[in-house]
Order: C-alpha cells, then sequence, then structure tokens
C-alpha cells in the first residue's frame, strides 16, 4: 500500500514538473522561415536556429515567465545585438529588438 503511494506520488510528481515547462520552450518558425529552438539554460531560455543560413547559431537569450519575457536578441544578418523582448500568445510569439528603447522592430514567430 504505501510503495503503490509513494510511486503514484511520483508519477504525479513528474507529470506536474512536466506541465510547469514555459509556453516558451519549443520550435518557432522565424519569420524568415527557418526553425528556431528556444529551450531551457541555465535559469533563462535560449534561442538557437537549427535550420538556414545561420543553423547552430544562438541569437539570443531571454528570461520570464508566464508569457512575457526580456533579455538580448541577435539579428544573425548583421550580428547586432538588441535588447529584446518576447510575448506569447496561442501559438504566436511575438518578437522585439530595441535600441535605446525606442528604435524597435517586431515579427511574429509561429510555434511548430
Amino acid at each position: 500500500m504505501i510503495r503503490t503511494l509513494i510511486i503514484t506520488g511520483a508519477l504525479a510528481l513528474s507529470a506536474t514538473l512536466a506541465q510547469a515547462e514555459e509556453p516558451i520552450v519549443g520550435n518557432w518558425k522565424t519569420v524568415a522561415g527557418d526553425t528556431a529552438v528556444i529551450a531551457s539554460c541555465g535559469g533563462s531560455y535560449c534561442i538557437t536556429l537549427k535550420t538556414g543560413k545561420y543553423a547552430g547559431r544562438k541569437i539570443g537569450t531571454l528570461a520570464g515567465a508566464g508569457g512575457s519575457y526580456t533579455g538580448e536578441i541577435t539579428d544573425p544578418s548583421n550580428d547586432k545585438t538588441y535588447s529584446g523582448s518576447g510575448t506569447i500568445d496561442g501559438n504566436a510569439l511575438k518578437m522585439k529588438g530595441c535600441v535605446l528603447a525606442i528604435l524597435c522592430k517586431s515579427q511574429t514567430w509561429t510555434r511548430l
């Protein structure tokens, strides 16, 4: 009886931890049509391109929770890094990069 309770509790805990993953984690299709993978790394979320001309390149790090994230985003075409943010709305991730917090560009990625 106790062994069954321990096993059931462990399974419930592992299911809860799996459900606790942030909505930003996963594969995203960028505006350019490339696939970007966002994964947990060192207490934040790393963005790495998996396909396209810059495949394998890390292009950003964001931190946050509950669908709202901030950090840095690098444009791989010119190697410039911007203060950035990401906001999740369903299967859409609105990415925003800014210079001096006033000159900003946005694009929306879709979940794969």
